[in-house]
Formats: C-alpha cells, structure tokens, sequence
C-alpha cells in the first residue's frame, strides 16, 4: 500500500510540474512574440494591418495595398454611409422601411426578410453589423439612395474622398459570386473602419454578443468572436467567400489606446480570428497612446492693446511611441516675450515640441484664447499719464 502511495504522489509532482513548466514556457514565447520589432513580426495571410484610431498612425502593414475581395468586410462602407445619414438627419434610426423584392432576394447570410415586411431601420442596422445579413444591407441601401445602384456610386465616392486607392464597389453586400472587380485593400478596409468607428450607433451594435428583432423570435449572434472573447473589443466587422477567403476588420480598446486590425484572405475562420488577436496582442504589448488635450498655458504681456496681457492655449496632442518611451516625453515650448495689439483671436503666437530622447514626436501650436484691441489715443493718453505718476508701465505688475 505504502508503495502504491508512494506512486500516486510521485506522478501527481510530475503531472504539476509538467503544467509549471508548460504555462512558463507559453509566458516566454509570448513576450519574445510581443517584444518583437515590427521587422520581425509576421502574420500568415496574403495581407494585413493595425493601426492606431486616433492618430492613423501605422504600426504593422504587410501587402497593405494588394487589391482583393473583402467578403462582407464591404459592409463596413455600408454602414458608413447609413450611419452618415442619420448624423445629416436625412434618415432617422426610427425610420420605417419596407422591404423590396430585390432585398429579400438576397443570398449568403441573411435574416429572411420578406417583400412587404417592414422595419426600422435600427432593426435592419441592427441585422447588418451584428448578422452580416445581405437583406438588411441591401433594405438599408435602397432607403438611403432609392436603389443600391445609386448607394454603390456613393460609395465609390466616398472611398476616393477617404483616399482608399486600390478599392472599387460593385455591391453593397460583398457577396461576390458574380463581380468582376469588387475589390479593396488592407489598409483602405482600416482608412473606412477609422471613419466608421466615430459613430457610436454602429459601435453600440458591433459590441453586442447577442440580439434581436421581431419581438425576439429571431436571435442574432454576432459572426466577430472576438467580441465576446477578447478584452476591449467592441466590433467591427468579419467577412468570408471563396473567393475572398476570411477577412475581418477589428477594434479594440485598451488603456485609452485603441486599434483597428485588418486581416485579408485567411485560410479558416478560427486562423483569421487568432492572427487578429496576434496584431491586436502585438500593438497592445509594445505601444501606448501619449496624449494631452487642450491646456491653458501662460499669460503672455501687451503693449499697446486694451489689455494688459492675453492667455494663449494649446490644442490637443495625441502621438503613438513605444511603451518603454512613455516616460521620457519631453516638451519645449517656444512663447515669445510680449504681444503688440491689435491679436486676433484664435492667433497663432507660438508652439509646443515633444521629443523622446531628442528625436520629435510632434508639435502643437499655441492659439491667443481671447483678441486684443489696439489701444485708442485716449486710452494711450490715460496709459501716459498713469506711468508718469506711478512710474510703472501699463503691462508691469
């Protein structure tokens, strides 16, 4: 018995120590992975690209402007011009919508819309960004522009206005049995995600798991795992054909940083969503956001201006640098001595530079907050006498 005991400890040390030294080694190839310059890093698909929302700053890009088919990654313009539309006020979320013959003739993914049936069209947004439903796309389509001919020009418009170069739009939906040429590029999915993602009604849907429309008869299940099972992620968009492969444009926020990953042509569903966790892991790991926004910065003096002196202001500052470098931002302003009215407000009088380690990150300028009008020849003459009595200038304290 003794013996036997003896055993079962001795395997169950080994087993726990097996497990010890497997999760050490995952930690070890994990950091190696993330510590990796974008040099080195890599991702197995034909193209990809991560890049940080707030500034566009680019951090990975591999074949980011081969020209291919997105799949159903093409709704992301879709959504843009609905969701462009409700801002403009031309639609409303509330707006009825009856759904044509030609939508609910749709194929791929859909939520079987009938000809006749009618929604709002924060149903059928909802139907779009959570299901990638063909029907609803095309429903929304035809509200906005009376036919998804005139939408697909619109959005053919936009992407030039959005300078996406290597992307044309021959349908809203992406399904792509019979295009010729509906193509677009790792980096112009990311340019239109960008511009997407400032819309709160799209990003409130994209970042549910589960909904539903028709009183909750039919349940909808977001086709981006990633939503449900990666930390700050809150959509956007996932696509699949033959002929495009997996594609998916995803967004994640951490830290106050947030990123937008393309991945395009992968070969299975789960190996899109594991190499755009990989970009999104990669950013996360070796970047961070430094950001300032608008700050009052000093009074400055004024001669000659109904004022003595005028406060100025920076604008906003955000710049992407590597983890390590967070603390080392530095900044030197360049303020001149004094004003002389008339300043205009809003004048630009001088600047802030931020640098790590004396290489520029940016700069920002430095704006008069309030103008200041030239003195008059009595408020001159006034100013005269005050120094003659007090012995002190207008702009001495």
């Amino acid at each position: 018995m003794k013996k036997i005991l003896v055993l079962i400890f001795t395997l169950i040390f080994a087993f726990s120590a097996s497990i010890v030294v497997f999760a050490e080694n995952s930690e070890n190839n994990e950091a190696e992975q993330y510590e990796k310059t974008p040099a080195d890093f890599s991702v197995e698909c034909p193209s990809a690209f991560l890049m940080e929302a707030e500034t566009g700053e680019v951090l990975f890009s591999q074949n980011q402007d081969d020209a291919a088919s997105p799949a159903s990654v093409t709704k992301v313009m879709t959504l843009l011009l609905v969701a462009e539309a409700i801002a403009d006020g031309r639609i409303s979320p509330d707006s009825v919508v009856s759904v044509s013959a030609n939508a609910s003739a749709m194929g791929g993914s859909q939520v079987f819309l009938k000809e006749g049936e009618r929604f709002t069209v924060r149903d059928l947004l909802k139907c779009t960004v959570i299901a990638s439903a063909n029907d609803a796309a095309v429903a929304l389509a035809e509200c906005v522009s009376g036919s998804e001919e005139a939408f697909v020009r619109r959005m053919n418009e936009r992407a030039k206005e959005l300078e996406m170069e290597n992307t044309n739009f021959e349908n809203c939906t992406g399904l792509d049995d019979t295009t010729v040429n509906h193509v677009t590029s790792a980096r112009d999915i990311a340019l239109m995600s960008r511009e997407l993602i400032k819309h709160s009604i799209i990003t409130d849907y994209s970042s549910l798991w589960q909904d539903s429309i028709r009183d909750g008869e039919f349940v909808l299940t977001n086709t981006n795992r990633l939503v449900r099972f990666y930390d700050g992620c809150n959509g956007l968009k996932t696509g699949s054909t033959d002929k495009a492969g997996f594609c998916i444009s995803v967004t994640a926020k951490r830290n106050g940083m947030r990123l937008i990953a393309v991945v395009m042509g992968a070969e299975s569903r789960d190996s899109r969503n594991e190499i755009a966790r990989e970009l999104l892991d990669f950013g996360f790991a070796n970047y961070a956001i430094f950001a300032e926004g608008e700050n009052e910065v000093e009074s400055i003096p004024v001669f000659r201006g109904a004022e003595d002196s005028v406060m100025t202001y920076s604008k906003p500052f955000a710049k992407v640098v590597n983890k390590s470098d967070m603390g080392a931002v530095t900044k030197k302003y360049v303020i001149p001595e004094n004003l002389v009215a008339p300043i205009g407000e809003g004048e630009v009088v001088g600047k802030i530079t931020y640098s790590v380690n004396d290489k520029v990150l940016g700069e920002t300028e430095l704006y008069v907050k309030e103008g200041v009008e030239k003195i008059g020849f009595w408020g001159l003459f006034c100013q005269i006498i005050n120094t003659a009595i007090t012995g002190n200038t207008k702009n001495e304290e």
